[in-house]
């Protein structure tokens, strides 16, 4: 009989613990990787092409380019480009002791 394991777990033994340094930068990384991937997707909703999408913001499509691949993510430039393809964005930082 196979024994289930749960996601978490599965994080825990191949990742690291919750809190540990490598676990951290795993789920950062992810984080990156999703919001890379959500620019990306809704570009492509708009039917635009990532030039397009530089001469709207400003940007050399180069720079589109590596923020799809999560890459030179900063949040200035992440809320314009949301902004620009008529999205918007909730930040939700919490304070954890």
């Amino acid at each position: 009989m196979t024994k289930l394991v749960s996601h978490s777990e599965l994080l825990d033994k191949y990742i690291g613990a919750k809190g540990s340094p490598r676990r951290e930068k795993f789920e950062a990384e992810l984080r990156t990787d999703i919001l890379a991937a959500k620019i990306k997707e809704m570009r492509l909703k708009r039917n635009m092409t990532q030039s397009e999408l530089a001469e709207l913001v400003g940007k050399d499509k180069t720079q589109i380019s590596k923020i799809e691949r999560g890459r030179n993510l900063t949040i200035s430039t992440i809320v314009q480009i949301v902004e620009a393809l008529g999205g918007k964005i909730n930040f939700d930082i919490q304070f954890v002791s």
